[in-house]
């Protein structure tokens, strides 16, 4: 009845452009071909097989997940690794508070030392915490755009690129003067002191 062809597939019964279709909307290649597929939500059906107008069926595969855009943007590395060791330093002082409890509450030998150092990490944490806040100033101040008259970023910039304008007069410079004695060598043979 309908005017498209179709092509079966061998050793399947579904269509090659139904397969197709099935492939761009995120199906997994793993699903067998006689599966019943989910149906979507916007469907309305609930057998899981949404109907053409000549009644024929096709499969829709919903995704298994969405990619959506990360809401924030990555941690500079100087903050994120300040963030890490922050991290790592108080897990291990929770090990050590419970351990102490343990301890303790066991009536260990080994609960005095282990009360003393939970509260030197106690403290050693509380720094890598305070690090974390001010690491990720600083790199704001040095490194953000921030357009705030007391920002050192513009600065910066400004100091280095007068360094590199320097650093390129010197170079010119040094270049001029050994082409001034070549010249003076190829001419007298010999180096003139003025």
């Amino acid at each position: 009845m309908g005017t498209t062809e179709r092509r079966v597939a061998p050793g399947d019964g579904v269509t090659a452009p139904e397969r197709e279709r099935g492939r761009e909307l995120g199906s997994d290649p793993g699903i067998p071909a006689g599966a019943t597929p989910w149906q979507s939500e916007a469907d309305g059906r609930g057998d899981g097989q949404g109907e053409r107008g000549g009644g024929e069926s096709r499969p829709y595969y919903r995704p298994l997940w969405i990619e959506e855009p990360a809401r924030k943007r990555r941690l500079p590395d100087p903050v994120r690794t300040a963030a890490v060791r922050a991290v790592l330093i108080t897990a291990v002082t929770l090990i050590q508070a419970m351990v102490a409890f343990l301890c303790t509450m066991a009536g260990s030998w080994l609960a005095f030392p282990m009360v003393l150092s939970s509260v030197t990490s106690t403290i050693v944490a509380t720094w890598g915490v305070l690090d974390v806040w001010v690491t990720r100033q600083v790199w704001n101040q040095r490194n953000g755009v921030v357009s705030a008259p007391s920002s050192t970023a513009r600065a910066l910039r400004r100091e280095r690129r007068r360094e590199r304008r320097r650093a390129r007069r010197q170079e010119r410079a040094a270049a001029r003067s050994q082409e001034r004695i070549r010249r003076r060598q190829g001419g007298a043979g010999q180096l003139s002191h003025p």
